[in-house]
């Protein structure tokens, strides 16, 4: 029973003493979305493109994977509206069945980064000693190389199959996210707050769930979201070598790779799936920058 009192009592003396300024208020956060162009801008461009993701097999004209071998390389017209391919299959069609492709993979292969980029990097920091040592050099060895080649490595050895560049994806990216939350828990752990709670007598977990993950959420959030952008951009490589999705799946990169033996003589072919992954990850990248800004605590009034 004392102990449980020390315990509650630490507990609130320690609430006390945290900073507000790593907490963003509900209303404060919508106000300064509102205000936000950036913000604004990416968020409904990527609402209208997630929307489209789960809308486009309804609104698509054809089926993305038919061939229509009387209408090959023709251009956009009222009856395709961004043209055919080599084998006649309408263009638009697939840039609608490839945009919910697109975002599922970057869905999941930052949500593999996330999970596992936290866990490890929390851990190297909370915990120290040996194990921070351990982890850290691994992901030092894992940073020499260059993610995409990493990614391309790994699906050499699984096999090339979009399930496997959405696990290579997000593998790739675990390094750099370890590290981002390895340094984000270390500040958090070296605070006076924390040092008060466990002078208390609060437990490891209580501080690593109530007072080391809220405040590190918010760093991670924005790294999230740019992760999102390369892991789109990572994904449309691998397609464009033939490591991600094989065809006939209507997958941007896949796309991009088809088109260019056809750049010269049907050019919407590349231009249409380059031009959709240049503005979503544009977008995704602006919301990345604007998150980034929202949630600085020097910028809460």
């Amino acid at each position: 029973m004392a102990n449980q009192m020390v315990q509650s009592s630490s507990q609130g003396v320690v609430e006390g003493l945290r900073p507000q300024a790593g907490s963003v208020k509900k209303n404060g956060v919508v106000r300064k979305v509102m205000r936000n162009t950036k913000a604004k801008f990416s968020l409904a461009f990527l609402l209208i493109i997630i929307v489209i993701g789960i809308i486009g097999p309804l609104i698509a004209q054809d089926d993305p994977t038919k061939p229509h071998y009387d209408a090959l390389l023709q251009g956009p017209s009222a009856d395709h509206l961004l043209g055919t391919d080599a084998m006649g299959r309408d263009v638009f069609s697939r840039m609608l069945y490839g945009t919910r492709i697109t975002l599922i993979v970057g869905v999941i292969a930052v949500s593999i980064t996330f999970v596992l980029g936290t866990l490890i990097g929390v851990a190297s920091a909370f915990i120290g000693g040996v194990l921070d040592n351990i982890l850290m050099r691994i992901m030092d060895i894992l940073l020499a190389l260059p993610s995409i080649i990493m990614a391309m490595a790994i699906v050499a050895i699984l096999g090339p199959s979009l399930a496997n560049a959405m696990i290579a994806i997000g593998i790739s990216s675990i390094p750099s996210f370890a590290r981002v939350a390895r340094g984000a828990t270390l500040s958090i752990k070296s605070s006076g707050y924390v040092e008060a709670s466990r002078a208390l007598g609060s437990s490891n977990g209580w501080i690593l769930w109530n007072q080391i993950m809220p405040n590190i959420m918010s760093t991670l959030l924005v790294y999230t979201t740019l992760l999102i952008g390369i892991a789109i951009l990572d994904t449309a490589a691998l397609g464009f070598i033939g490591l991600g999705a094989q065809p006939p799946t209507p997958e941007w990169g896949t796309m991009l790779s088809e088109g260019k033996e056809y750049i010269r003589d049907a050019w919407w072919l590349a231009t249409f799936p380059g031009l959709a992954v240049t503005a979503v990850v544009f977008a995704v990248n602006m919301l990345g920058d604007a998150v980034r800004d929202i949630l600085d605590p020097k910028s809460l009034n």
